[in-house]
């Protein structure tokens, strides 16, 4: 089996930081989108995979396509449970490793948050900062090197 990156690639902010450790450690790499934003062809062995318009569909494809050697980025909280549920390895574009032992209080979090937000009580999350990327880069070097001794395995 071989590493992949699997890319949640409408919301993702960390495209270019993405790309340099796929081309630094020669991983295919699958940014998935429904077309709702244009995402210029990144080359190399990374691609674009554009599913039908339609909600969830990016996600679809991604928790479908989700391997143990895999690791899948994104945001979105319900897709990376989807992900660790089929083994994968999951980050969030700041570099929040999702697992099994937190992804249930995630996504019990989520809900409290989308509650607050429809009471307007709160906002969204905070803007990303230069230091968010540092940590996404870093979490990002160590899930790939996770993914590389379990497709070794």
């Amino acid at each position: 089996m071989s590493v992949r990156l699997l890319v949640d690639a409408d919301a993702c902010p960390v495209r270019d930081e993405v790309l340099r450790v796929a081309n630094r450690v020669g991983l295919e790499t699958i940014f998935v989108t429904n077309g709702s934003r244009p995402i210029r062809p990144p080359g190399g062995l990374a691609r674009v995979v554009v599913v039908t318009e339609g909600a969830d569909k990016a996600d679809d494809w991604i928790a479908e396509q989700a391997s143990p050697t895999d690791v899948c980025l994104t945001n979105d909280i319900p897709l990376a449970a989807r992900c660790i549920a089929q083994g994968a390895l999951c980050l969030s574009f700041k570099g929040h490793p999702w697992t099994e032992d937190n992804i249930g209080s995630a996504l019990a979090g989520r809900e409290l948050a989308r509650h607050l937000r429809e009471i307007g009580v709160a906002g969204g999350p905070a803007p990303m900062q230069q230091a968010d990327r540092s940590r996404f880069l870093n979490a990002l070097d160590a899930a790939v090197q996770a993914a590389l001794r379990r497709a070794k395995g």
